[in-house]
C-alpha cells in the first residue's frame, strides 16, 4: 500500500530542496547527458582508455582547432 508513495515522496523532497537552496541540478544532468551520448558515439572502441579520452575531450572544455578548419 505504501510502496507507490515512495517515488512521489522522493520527487517531492527534490522539489522542496530546490526551492529551499535555490540550486538546480541542470548542469549536472547536462554533463551526464553529454557523457552518455559520447559513450553511444564511441561504441566499439577497443579499449576503455580511448573512450575515457573521448569523454574528457568532449566534456573537458578544451577547444582544439584542427589545421584547415574554422
Amino acid at each position: 500500500m505504501f510502496q507507490p508513495l515512495a517515488p512521489a515522496h522522493h520527487r517531492h523532497r527534490a522539489l522542496a530542496a530546490k526551492h529551499v537552496s535555490g540550486l538546480s541540478n541542470a548542469r549536472l544532468e547536462a554533463v551526464n547527458n553529454r557523457i552518455k551520448t559520447t559513450i553511444k558515439i564511441g561504441y566499439g572502441y577497443r579499449n576503455l582508455d580511448n573512450l575515457i579520452a573521448l569523454v574528457m575531450l568532449k566534456c573537458g572544455g578544451l577547444n582544439l582547432q584542427l589545421p584547415g578548419r574554422q
